[in-house]
């Protein structure tokens, strides 16, 4: 192979939905495609963000030229504040995108130190080796766009999230013809979203929610309360006129609802009647029936305002009998619990509870098997990459490109951290960068492997137990009896006693012992401690607390 042929580096979003990232290479130098975090897992004690592995582009960090940001979602953009502490590179996405950087770089204070350039399906210019260009496309937030990586032998095309809406709110559909035209011109590689590969047919538009809302506000005879993604700004704004339509005024609730909105509104992008907006404090000045309310919470957030609804802890509404809530969104994978239980806490106050695949409140931002054949047969790409999915939806969509007529050896389905390189004859992985996980706990960031998670993990399961023990500086003797703390170790009294002073007896022998062989040193001591408890501990209850040896010298 040439090298100059284009190299594709995904460095996130493959085997997994989130933390989307995707470096191209090409003539030693690096574009980096969106940038985005996966929300933690419930295993993850603690773990607030999780962010892809960037210690690759460090190590090429004068090779990096910008990152590239597909759409507003923060799968695809919400690392970007924690990744530019570390590689400070100029930042392009379109009018709305760039709004929702601004307001995360502001809480970061990084809004003056970064470059930030407004793109738009319109935009071509030229970076480096490369030429950019953008192509629009319909999805759950507004101002989407597909990026077109133009190099000397071919485009790469990344499609970012998309759906072929031909009836959207905004009446910004997917550009159909230009897809068709850089089919024509040739494209080298497609990379297209994956997410829904496994659902049959083509995604129904956003305007069919719209029916199901008016449906909702006509019947309710109380309050209604809908909650929803606070960038799916296409949702509210349907809500926020059919609720108009209805003699329903809106209030919002949610931190980044008010926000998103804000901006929007700021933009132009999105239209409130006049006189339709109150504030929350003063919902209670109108009849329930002229109510609606736009709430955050449709993934069952701990903190969000629509659980705090539901178990009776929100400062401005009380949910009650006669009340309607409407959860305007699908589950993420690995939200299905939190979900219910919210569904569950808010059947319980006795409100009316809207949800699910069949109630016809929500459809997918992403495109269905027919729309992915579609973008397939548009494209006519020479190679193919799946992207957006674990690996079921990498490849099913691998399988739809084969019944396009692709052949095998020109499909890819990689992992993070695949080096794929293209020509025009054939492509081929050639190598393996580092790509992983880093943890944001807090402000702090750390790494997959971290000792905290651990720490936290086995604290969850089996509790703790410290042991002190005082020791001589110079000779290591012991010079007081060690003390024992548990917590969250055993719920018997009695037996957690009778563990105890058989630690304690134990410990005695241990010190007795290395006071003896002249053993001297804190992290010696504290193995040995370590080591001789977490045996005893686990012989008599079968259990792993977390030991933590306190050595005092004296």
């Amino acid at each position: 192979m040439s090298n100059e042929a284009p190299r594709i580096i995904p460095l996130g979003g493959l085997g997994e939905i989130g933390k989307n990232m995707t470096a191209i290479e090409y003539r030693g130098k690096i574009v980096v495609v969106d940038c985005g975090i996966e929300f933690p897992r419930d295993e993850m004690l603690g773990i607030d963000l999780i962010l892809p592995d960037i210690s690759w582009l460090l190590e090429r960090r004068d090779d990096v030229l910008a990152f590239v940001i597909t759409h507003g979602h923060e799968d695809h953009h919400g690392a970007l504040p924690f990744v530019l502490k570390q590689l400070n590179r100029p930042v392009y996405g379109s009018r709305f995108t760039l709004a929702l950087i601004k307001s995360k770089l502001d809480e970061h204070g990084l809004l003056k130190v970064v470059e930030l350039n407004e793109v738009s399906e319109t935009s071509r210019f030229r970076l480096g080796p490369f030429e950019l260009s953008f192509v629009a496309v319909s999805h759950s937030v507004p101002d989407a766009l597909s990026v077109v990586v133009g190099t000397d032998i071919g485009a790469i095309i990344i499609t970012g999230d998309y759906k072929f809406d031909h009836t959207p709110i905004d009446g910004r559909i997917t550009d159909v013809n230009t897809f068709a035209q850089l089919g024509q011109q040739g494209v080298l590689a497609l990379l297209a979203d994956s997410t829904n590969a496994e659902t049959p047919g083509s995604t129904a538009s956003e305007s069919i929610v719209g029916q199901a809302f008016h449906q909702i506000f006509a019947e309710a005879e109380g309050r209604v309360i809908v909650a929803c993604f606070a960038s799916h700004i296409h949702r509210v704004q349907q809500a926020i006129e059919i609720a108009h339509l209805h003699g329903r005024k809106f209030a919002l609730s949610g931190r980044s609802m008010q926000k998103n909105v804000n901006i929007a509104r700021n933009l132009g992008i999105l239209r409130v009647p006049e006189g339709s907006q109150i504030k929350l404090t003063d919902i209670d000045q109108y009849r329930p029936e002229e109510i609606l309310i736009i709430s955050t919470g449709s993934q069952g957030e701990p903190l969000s305002a629509l659980t705090r609804m539901a178990f009776d802890d929100h400062p401005q509404v009380g949910l009650h009998e006669g009340d309607t809530v409407v959860i305007s969104a699908h589950p993420i994978p690995g939200n299905e619990v939190s979900v219910t239980t919210t569904v569950n806490r808010l059947l319980k106050v006795g409100a009316t509870v809207i949800w699910g695949r069949n109630s016809g409140v929500h459809v997918s931002g992403h495109a269905a098997q027919e729309d992915m054949r579609m973008m397939l047969n548009l494209v006519r790409p020479r190679y193919f990459v799946p992207m957006h999915g674990e690996y079921r939806h990498q490849h099913i969509h691998a399988e739809l490109a084969r019944q396009s007529g692709l052949g095998d050896e020109d499909i890819f389905i990689l992992e993070n951290g695949d080096v794929l390189e293209l020509d025009l004859e054939s492509g081929d992985i050639v190598d393996k960068v580092a790509t992983g996980m880093a943890f944001v706990d807090g402000f702090e960031i750390g790494d997959a492997e971290g000792l905290v998670l651990r720490d936290r993990r086995q604290l969850a399961g089996d509790g703790i137990l410290i042991a002190v023990v005082t020791v001589d500086a110079q000779r290591g003797d012991t010079v007081a009896p060690p003390e024992l703390v548990a917590r969250g170790f055993l719920h018997n009294d009695a037996r957690l006693q009778e563990v105890l002073e058989e630690c304690s007896t134990a410990l005695d022998e241990l010190m007795s012992k290395l006071g003896a062989e002249h053993v001297i040193g804190q992290r010696l001591i504290k193995e040995d401690i370590k080591d001789r408890l977490a045996e005893l501990v686990y012989s008599r209850t079968r259990r792993r607390p977390l030991i933590m040896p306190v050595v005092v010298e004296v």
